[in-house]
């Protein structure tokens, strides 16, 4: 130490190094030294940021270099992992041969580290040094928003005097919570004596009387660049500018002090420009409730039309953690709409600019993930840090001056973004202020695919009568509206109206002409240069644009033009998406300018604008879902078990999600000749064992009613009759048991008693382990007291008080109250997504859905079950005949995992044969191995390939996943025939020559702002011939690779090599309510994986179905799983009528389920041919069902015959020559119907 200490003084002059997190201090030291020169000569002080780490790796060498030759370390505010695990073996190393080192406000590897005179943080705490603990912790949830900071700050305050007058390691105590004042109240002349104090303190002698106590500054108050002092604690001394409404700003007090706030300054011009008053407030600590408590609340009532938190973090908890139900009841006391903005410190903003994700991984978790779980809304970039040596920021065209005195590495708000967030913000006022009667809304339907009967659909909802109620209540609510008489009326005003004589989908209420728009489109050169001269081919009619809808009084209700790109194959093929059509972005333009909407309402999940091209996260103005959106306040109207995609939609066009319920479920039940075979298989069962002759002609007869639903084949006579028969039985109870959704759920309609009764049944059983008679839960919904129904059941009275609640929860009218609370721009309150049977805390619905904690994703209980469901797939598949599966590739949407805590994720890891290393404060922060021995048995190597969604939402576990397959590729250690990974990587890597980085590549997605595969657009349009176009169409947009920076690059070659390999595809079922048959976005991703596999190894891999919707889990073959699903919903009169009771809607259902199981033919091949056979039998070929259908959904209708006809011909399944001969019959029948309706008409 003492030679260390020596070589030191021998340099030119004591040096000082600060590591901190990012650089907002880093102009105050700056200053500091210039003050600290006289007195220390030759003094040397740098800061370095360790936000600036991960994009420039020579800045981490500056820090390690600077910590080794320095005298006196300070390091604070280092909470991030990666940041920590970069600096912490040099600190560690640096520690004992420095004069100083002091550690603070950060995580405790860090504070550990503290060395100074005698004060050792490494030895035991006890006499002053207990007093630490007081400052530790996280603030108690129940300890009041005055007290939670201002407590502790108290404290610190009186400890430096107290502990003047107590000798020994206290003086050094002493010293270290004077630093750790300066620090958190970091004005210039705080950093300059915290730095004098250090440096008397330790390298000049030790006399510290001449160095100033910290100055005090308000722990809660307010800041505006023109106040005399920048900040007071009283908003009267704010100047009173704006009379269009008042803003809360929430600001971190460091910066302010720091005098690091020209990005505040920028946003609170921004915010004054359009004529409205800012009030600044900041507080203290990680809480910023004081300041909410004490600025935007009066008597128990807002002061404020909105709160804007400029802080990038949660309100309670900072970077570190979060309270959100702390921060969902301060907010709900407010009432107004939270909006997340934030500055950049982990990036520059010719970075953010550059970078197709927007945001890192990092950034899109604390800054947008968390606040979202508070309640927050419409997360914005608004400013950060300029890169650029030139003057200006280089960060978009506009190329904004720094302005005077401001240095490039100061804080500066960005000027494009931050006028967009305060014109935003302006309109979210004006909408709250405007009368009721006043209000524009339009509410916008969708219809994908176009021209197919989907006009007006959406996932889970009856569109149409859903939107009857909503007019019915806005109107009740007071809005002027126009309601039609009935349903009926109202559907035939919209899909009516003029759209036959005119040849479109819907009714045309407005046109744009060509002129016009090409006058008005700010992004017009874009648009050609895709789509050609305006108008354009979509949505128009000679020289014009057409907007489909209709009006009602003060509400339009619109048509969401489609993509644009659906049938063509080769647009279908591009990496990369498409500007939107002129339709598209005329249509936007319309409601916002045209129409002037107060508000826009998306109406059902989802819609086409929030995937259109641009960044994944903190959009810029160049992005399409910012300028399609514009300043137009978006509500959505959102289905509660899909958090994955509504997120998107709040992350990508500004959304609030006012969420609906799904439909009850309930068990499929048995029809026709299913109900006939379960009778004798029971008759078998119970027949008298010596009753030799009658339990023979059973089963024969149980082997024709088999072979009659196509659970056998009479050409096949049994080999094991008895067995076979066992087998049955239990397909049979499978069968009748099977979840199914009842109908479509209805917006202001609470389910039927039967549908409660029958949740509840599910409920009981899948959260609770139970069963639960009708006659019991039907007593519970008819309100008799859980305590009586427990004595009459024997059922706990506690899982029947939770049911009972449930019950009342799935009656509260939520929804069309969410949606007014909305339009009145309320704080709607924020709650989780996820299937009600296993997320009880998505009811009551009408609230703001988000996902679970990024940071907590997997979970501990998601580890475990995935362990075992990894097995299980392993079992199944040698349980197949197969050997040991080497290499497998699995789909991981975002949905389930949200839903499941990362359930999926946890499988994927498990099969690798590893799990995620966390930090100190618990969060996921990388993935390590498991031991071979612990693991049993060898490591699989595992394709990951991501949705769109996935990569979008959870980016940490993007990295996870890639440090994962890195870790186990680079395991030299480990034999190649125990790691299939590593053998499979080094292969790869000498057949093909790159490095083992590159080969051990293993997650694969689009590329950034692209999403899916476009294999189901291809097969939906049937642009198709060959079916290796499907396997192009997945390779060419799934190929982009994520290493383990989270940065996405394409390596077509490296997909291909793992693919080659492949010995089985896997994925889990999203949620009892999506089977692989309802929506196509399974046989996208899965299916083209199938047709990928056959195309790069000549032949074809299985497929299997995970499903953990209920009890242990099960693996299905895809064969086995489209059969299930087929049987149980398609051909099952309860599934099918209950669609049908929604008339048009129901028919695109039906229609879809068969569109998707073509799908799973296209790609995969494994579709029974019977399933096609008995479709055809029960919706074309019967007259009144064929006649019915046409009548509700002409078009849905004849592309159900189209489809089966089609399936026909790429011999999909061979129908003998009468049935095919009726099939085409009546597809002409229904054709010349549909023509002839249009000509009717």
């Amino acid at each position: 130490m003492q030679e260390s200490r020596q070589k030191a003084g021998e340099r030119s002059g004591p040096r000082v190094t600060i590591i901190t997190l990012d650089r907002h201090l880093a102009a105050s030291v700056a200053r500091a030294q210039k003050t600290l020169a006289t007195d220390v000569p030759g003094l040397s002080i740098s800061l370095h940021a360790a936000t600036e780490w991960a994009a420039n790796p020579e800045a981490l060498q500056e820090a390690i270099a600077a910590v080794n030759e320095s005298d006196i370390i300070v390091c604070c505010m280092m909470f991030i992992d990666d940041q920590v695990q970069a600096i912490l073996p040099t600190l560690k190393a640096r520690r004992d041969t420095c004069t100083a080192m002091l550690c603070c406000v950060s995580c405790a590897e860090i504070v550990a580290l503290t060395r100074m005179g005698k004060l050792d943080m490494t030895a035991e705490q006890k006499g002053p040094m207990a007093l630490l603990k007081k400052l530790r912790g996280k603030p108690n949830k129940k300890e009041s928003a005055a007290n939670a900071g201002a407590g502790q700050m108290a404290m610190l305050r009186r400890l430096p005097k107290i502990l003047r007058f107590i000798p020994g390691t206290a003086q050094d105590l002493r010293i270290y919570f004077l630093m750790m004042q300066y620090w958190l109240s970091g004005s210039d002349e705080n950093v300059a004596n915290m730095l004098k104090l250090m440096v008397s303190k330790y390298l000049a002698g030790g006399d510290i009387s001449a160095v100033p106590a910290p100055i005090d500054y308000p722990e809660v108050g307010v800041y505006h660049p023109k106040l005399r002092d920048r900040v007071s604690e009283s908003a009267d001394d704010l100047p009173a500018k704006g009379t269009k409404g008042t803003i809360g700003l929430l600001l971190i007090r460091s910066y302010v002090l720091a005098n690091d706030a020209r990005h505040y300054d920028g946003a609170i011009a921004a915010f004054e420009a359009q004529g409205l008053r800012v009030i600044p407030a900041f507080s203290g600590g990680l809480d910023q409730r004081p300041a909410i408590e004490k600025y935007f609340l009066k008597d128990g009532q807002a002061t404020v039309d909105a709160v804007v938190s400029l802080t990038g973090f949660s309100l309670v908890g900072g970077p570190a953690y979060n309270i959100a139900s702390a921060a969902e009841e301060i907010m709900a006391r407010v009432d107004v709409p939270l909006i997340a903005a934030h500055a950049l410190e982990f990036q520059t903003l010719e970075e953010w600019n550059h970078d197709g994700r927007g945001l890192s991984p990092i950034e899109a978790t604390i800054m947008v993930a968390i606040p979202e779980i508070d309640g927050a809304t419409g997360p914005t970039v608004f400013g950060g840090r300029s890169s650029s040596a030139s003057g200006h920021c280089e960060g978009c065209y506009r190329e904004c001056g720094f302005g005077t005195g401001t240095s490039a590495r100061d804080m500066i708000a960005c000027t494009e973004r931050v006028e967009s967030l305060a014109a935003r913000v302006a309109k979210v006022v004006r909408l709250r202020r405007s009368e009721r009667a006043e209000r524009r809304v339009a509410i916008t339907l969708f219809n994908f695919p176009p021209n197919a009967g989907a006009t007006g659909t959406a996932a889970y909802l009856s569109v149409f009568e859903s939107l009857f109620f909503t007019l019915q209540r806005l109107q009740e609510s007071g809005y002027e509206v126009e309601v039609p008489q009935s349903v009926d009326a109202l559907r035939e005003r919209i899909l009516g109206g003029n759209a036959t004589t005119l040849g479109q989908d819907a009714n045309v209420h407005a046109r744009v002409s060509a002129d016009d728009h090409v006058r008005r489109e700010p992004y017009l050169e874009e648009i050609e240069s895709q789509w050609g001269p305006a108008p354009g081919r979509q949505l128009s009619l000679g020289s014009d644009i057409l907007v489909l809808g209709e009006r009602f009084g003060n509400v339009f209700v619109g048509i969401q033009p489609s993509f644009g790109y659906e049938g063509d194959p080769m647009r279908l093929l591009f990496a990369k998406g498409f500007s939107p059509t002129h339709a598209f972005s005329a249509f936007y333009r319309w409601i916002r300018e045209d129409f002037d909407a107060h508000a826009v309402l998306h109406f059902g999940t989802h819609g086409a604008l929030e995937f259109m091209p641009g960044k994944q996260s903190g959009l810029s103005g160049a992005d399409w879902p910012d300028r399609l959106i514009g300043d137009l306040p978006n509500l959505y109207l959102y289905a509660a078990n899909n958090p994955s995609e509504g997120s998107l939609a709040k992350r990508r066009s500004n959304a609030t999600l006012v969420s609906y319920m799904t439909p009850p479920l309930s068990s499929a039940g048995l029809y026709k000749g299913l109900v006939e075979l379960k009778a004798t298989l029971e008759r078998w069962r119970t027949s008298p064992p010596d009753a030799e002759r009658e339990r023979r002609d059973l089963l024969e007869l149980i082997h024709a009613q088999a072979a009659e639903v196509d659970l056998a084949d009479m050409e096949h006579p049994w080999e094991d009759p008895e067995a076979e028969a066992g087998a049955l039985t239990t397909k049979i109870l499978e069968l009748e048991y099977e979840l199914i959704p009842q109908g479509l759920h209805i917006v202001g309609q609470p389910p039927s008693r039967d549908g409660r009764i029958d949740m509840l049944s599910v409920i009981a059983e899948t959260a609770h382990g139970v069963d639960i008679s009708h006659e019991a839960l039907a007593a519970l919904v008819d309100g008799e007291k859980p305590k009586s129904v427990a004595r009459a059941s024997g059922i706990e009275a506690t899982i029947l008080e939770q049911l009972a609640e449930t019950d009342r929860l799935m009656q509260v009218d939520g929804e069309l109250t969410g949606l007014i609370d909305a339009l009145d721009a309320k704080f709607i309150r924020p709650a989780p997504g996820g299937d009600l049977i296993r997320t009880p805390d998505v009811l009551p619905t009408g609230r703001n859905v988000h996902g679970f904690d990024p940071f907590r994703i997997p979970s501990a209980f998601a580890m475990a079950d995935g362990k075992k469901q990894a097995e299980l797939l392993i079992e199944t598949h040698i349980a197949s005949g197969a050997a040991m599966p080497r290499t497998i590739a699995l789909v991981l949407w975002g949905a389930d995992n949200l839903k499941s805590e990362g359930g999926p994720i946890a499988q994927a890891l498990a099969l690798m044969g590893a799990r995620p290393r966390v930090d100190g404060y618990g969060r996921i922060c990388g993935a390590e191995l498991i031991s071979l021995e612990e693991l049993g048995r060898p490591r699989i190597d595992v394709m990951a390939t991501l949705s769109g969604i996935f990569r979008d939402l959870l980016p940490l576990q993007t990295r996870l996943l890639a440090e994962a397959a890195w870790l186990a590729a680079s395991a030299e250690e480990e034999p190649a025939e125990q790691n299939f990974i590593r053998a499979n990587a080094m292969a790869h890597a000498e057949k093909t020559g790159c490095d083992l980085e590159t080969a051990a590549l293993r997650v694969f997605s689009n590329a950034d702002g692209a999403y899916g595969a476009n294999v189901n657009l291809l097969v939906d349009s049937g642009a198709w011939n060959e079916e290796e176009e499907l396997a192009n169409a997945y390779t060419e947009r799934k190929c982009f690779a994520y290493g383990r920076d989270g940065v996405a690059n394409a390596q077509p070659e490296v997909l291909k090599g793992v693919l080659s390999k492949i010995d089985l595809a896997y994925q889990n079922l999203e949620s009892v309510e999506l089977g692989v048959t309802t929506v196509d976005h399974y046989f996208d991703t899965l299916g083209g994986i199938g047709r990928a596999v056959k195309s790069a190894r000549g032949e074809s891999a299985p497929t299997y179905i995970g499903d953990q919707t209920r009890g242990e889990g099960k693996v299905r073959t895809l064969a086995a799983q489209v059969a299930l699903e087929t049987r149980t919903r398609t051909l099952n009169p309860k599934w099918f009528e209950g669609m049908l009771s929604h008339g048009h809607e129901g028919v695109r259902q039906i229609e879809a389920q068969l569109t998707n199981t073509v799908g799973w033919s296209a790609t995969t091949g494994e579709v029974d041919p019977w399933v096609y056979q008995r479709m055809t039998e029960t919706f074309v070929l019967d007259k009144d069902m064929r006649n019915r259908l046409a009548e509700l959904n002409p078009k849905a209708s004849m592309r159900l015959a189209n489809r089966l006809v089609e399936a026909y011909e790429r011999n999909y399944w061979s129908p003998d020559p009468e049935t095919l001969d009726a099939l085409m019959n009546a597809g002409d029948e229904l054709e010349d119907r549909l023509e002839g309706i249009v000509a009717a008409v």
